[in-house]
């Protein structure tokens, strides 16, 4: 059983199961924060239902984009709302992301990978279990898969807990993706980061850099203005500022 929403404030038609894994605004900020432009090709893991792919193609038109999604369901439901949006550049393979077939490189990759510990509470609902159950070995085969896929001076794009942080950064110089960028997201202003972006481009010498970073909520709990133009309104989120 699916539910019908919107994503964008409204620009973009969006299903995704009932129960089980459903999406929060992380595949959005993601997708926000990819530097793509028109004509190029993105690689996405763990694509689920696809919501990350709808925005970026909703924000960028002629994007050939290919998302990966190992549950058989999710990645029909992708497909699926790639075609409700007449999303035509969209492609869904089902299949793990470390055994994928890809047949170009890519000028973008991007993942909000599952990041729960492995000795954790299962989830009573086996596909959100599968979302979202991580460890480091899984989160390093991921970035090397991603990263092998990208051209010379490709970018990755990662949504990661805070505390997932050290192990990509590792992950991403050992195979050749280095971060260049980390940008926090602040739940509220003087609060920690619990979400972190992070930018590596392949082959790249910049030295990482640290971003200020955005503020997603006002004290009353609201969206500020700079994530409501993001979440509502579909504007770029430019790790470079």
């Amino acid at each position: 059983m699916t539910t019908s929403g919107h994503l964008l404030g409204g620009r973009v038609i969006y299903c995704q199961p009932a129960s089980g894994f459903r999406s929060g605004i992380e595949p959005v900020l993601l997708a926000a924060s990819v530097p793509i432009q028109p004509g190029q090709h993105i690689l996405e893991a763990g694509t689920g239902a696809g919501p990350a792919l709808l925005c970026l193609n909703a924000r960028i038109s002629g994007l050939h984009a290919t998302g990966v999604e190992i549950d058989e369901t999710l990645a029909e439901l992708a497909a699926a709302n790639a075609h409700a949006n007449g999303f035509t550049g969209i492609d869904i393979i089902a299949d793990r992301i470390e055994t994928a077939p890809f047949d170009r490189p890519f000028d973008h990759a991007m993942a909000n990978p599952p990041y729960h510990p492995p000795n954790g509470t299962a989830s009573p609902v086996a596909v959100r279990d599968t979302a979202k159950r991580g460890s480091d070995a899984l989160m390093t085969a991921w970035i090397e898969r991603l990263s092998g896929a990208l051209r010379d001076r490709g970018s990755l794009t990662l949504i990661v807990p805070a505390g997932m942080v050290p192990i990509c950064l590792s992950a991403m110089g050992q195979h050749r993706c280095p971060c260049t960028i980390l940008f926090p997201l602040w739940p509220k202003a003087g609060r920690q980061a619990k979400l972190v972006l992070l930018r590596g481009v392949k082959n790249a010498l910049t030295p990482m850099r640290l971003a200020a970073g955005l503020v997603l909520h006002n004290p009353d709990g609201s969206f500020t203005a700079a994530a409501q133009a993001i979440l509502g309104d579909g504007s770029a989120l430019n790790l470079d500022q």
